[in-house]
C-alpha cells in the first residue's frame, strides 16, 4: 500500500469520491468528518498528507490547520475551500497549508497536486556517516542536508514544513541567480497546469521569519522588485 492520505470534509459524496480516486492511485485513505475527529485522526494515524476542507463543523479547517502546527505536526496540508477571496487562500497558507485548492475541482487536478506535493517526500533515509554529513549546502550561518531533509540557522534546527525545505533548498542550490515566482512555482511545486505565485509569496514570507533578523530589512532572502526573489550572503549581519 502507498503513502497514508487523511481525507476531511464533512460532505459525504465528496470523501466518497475523493477516497475513490486515491485508492485507485495506490494511496491508503482514511477520513474525518469534522475538525475534532481529524485533529484525533491527524494525531494518531500520522498520514503522510491531509486534505483537509475549509467549511468543517466543531473545529473548521483553519483552526484545525492552525493546531496541528502548534503541536509540531509538519505533515502537508491541502486545504480544500469552496471561496474564492485572495484573503481566505492566504489565510490559510499562513497558517501552515502547503496548498489550496477551490471547489468544484476535477479528480485529476486532485491527484497532480497530491503526487506534487508527496513527491518529493520520498527520500531514502541514510545513516549518518562523515561521507553523507558533507553533502550539505551552505551559506553563511544557513546550512542544509538536503538527504536528512534538514536545515539549521546558527547551528540550531529549523521546524519547516515539507514545501519550506524544498523552498529554501531551492533557493540556496540558486544562490546568487533572480527567480521569478513562476520559476520557484514549477521548480517547488512542480505543477503540471497553471497555479497562483501568492503561494510562493507566502511561503517566502514564512522563510523570512525564520532566518531573518529583520523580515522588513531581509539579509538572505532579497526581493527584486518586479521579478521575483534571489538568495544571497548578507553583507553584514
Amino acid at each position: 500500500m502507498g503513502k497514508t492520505i487523511l481525507v476531511v470534509d464533512d460532505e459525504q459524496s465528496i470523501v466518497t469520491l475523493i477516497k475513490y480516486n486515491l485508492e485507485q492511485s495506490g494511496y491508503k485513505v482514511i477520513t474525518a468528518f469534522d475538525g475534532e475527529e481529524a485533529l484525533l485522526k491527524a494525531m494518531e494515524e500520522s498520514p503522510d498528507l491531509i486534505i483537509l476542507d475549509w467549511m468543517l463543523p466543531k473545529l473548521d479547517g483553519m483552526e484545525v490547520c492552525k493546531n496541528l502546527r502548534q503541536q509540531k505536526l509538519l505533515t502537508p496540508i491541502l486545504m480544500l475551500t469552496a471561496k474564492d477571496e485572495e484573503f481566505d487562500k492566504v489565510l490559510g497558507l499562513e497558517l501552515g497549508a502547503d496548498d489550496y485548492m477551490t471547489k468544484p475541482f476535477s479528480p485529476r487536478e486532485l491527484l497532480a497536486r497530491v503526487k506534487a506535493i508527496l513527491r518529493r517526500l520520498q527520500i531514502p533515509v541514510k545513516e549518518e556517516t562523515e561521507e553523507s554529513g558533507k553533502n550539505s549546502l551552505q551559506v553563511i550561518d544557513l546550512q542544509i542536508y538536503p538527504e536528512q531533509y534538514e536545515a539549521y540557522f546558527k547551528n540550531e534546527l529549523l521546524e519547516l514544513t515539507p514545501k519550506e525545505f524544498e523552498l529554501l533548498q531551492y533557493l540556496v542550490e540558486n544562490k546568487g541567480r533572480v527567480l521569478t515566482r513562476d520559476q520557484l512555482l514549477s521548480a517547488v511545486w512542480k505543477y503540471d497546469f497553471a497555479g497562483d505565485t501568492r503561494i510562493v509569496d507566502v511561503h517566502i514570507s514564512h522563510l523570512r521569519e525564520k532566518i531573518e533578523e529583520n523580515t522588513r530589512k531581509p539579509q538572505y532572502i532579497k526581493t527584486i522588485r518586479g521579478l521575483g526573489y534571489k538568495l544571497e550572503e548578507p553583507k553584514t549581519l
